[in-house]
């Protein structure tokens, strides 16, 4: 699968621990959209170039981290086919997945602990859409960007 992932300063090192312990031993194709480092930045310059990917195809999922997952996940939803979710918990995984068929998963560096988010990331990459009546509700969701 192809991941685009980034964050803001605050959410850099669960980026990092995300990227290198989860993302590129599963066998996925990650793509760092950035920063390179803790040093304070704009949420939304990072968060927007992982949108686009996922909205134009370019990546078939994205993971965008800053410092509660919320501002990362309002940038996200901006942009048409993107159904970006903060994730909190594992029904969170799992029902965005099945349900809402979600494509960009936010976490709170300062929220989050990096086992948890680790976890959540994989249910997240692994859990399939359940279509049918769903797949008219996100419908109508894609259709309203």
């Amino acid at each position: 699968m192809r991941i685009a992932i980034a964050s803001d300063h605050a959410g850099f090192a669960l980026k990092k621990h995300l990227m290198k312990d989860l993302l590129s031993k599963k066998g996925h194709e990650v793509r760092d959209f950035g920063p390179s480092s803790d040093e304070s930045t704009d949420y939304p310059d990072y968060g927007a170039p992982v949108a686009r990917a996922v909205s134009e195809g370019q990546a078939d999922r994205g993971v965008l981290v800053c410092g509660s997952g919320i501002g990362m996940c309002m940038v996200a939803n901006r942009f048409p086919k993107v159904r970006a979710v903060v994730l909190r918990d594992e029904n969170d995984a799992l029902m965005s997945r099945r349900h809402n068929d979600a494509n960009v998963a936010c976490f709170g560096g300062r929220v989050t602990e990096p086992g948890i988010a680790a976890n959540l990331i994989d249910l997240f990459l692994s859990t399939e859409f359940e279509g049918g009546r769903h797949a008219r509700r996100v419908g109508k969701i894609d259709k309203v960007c």
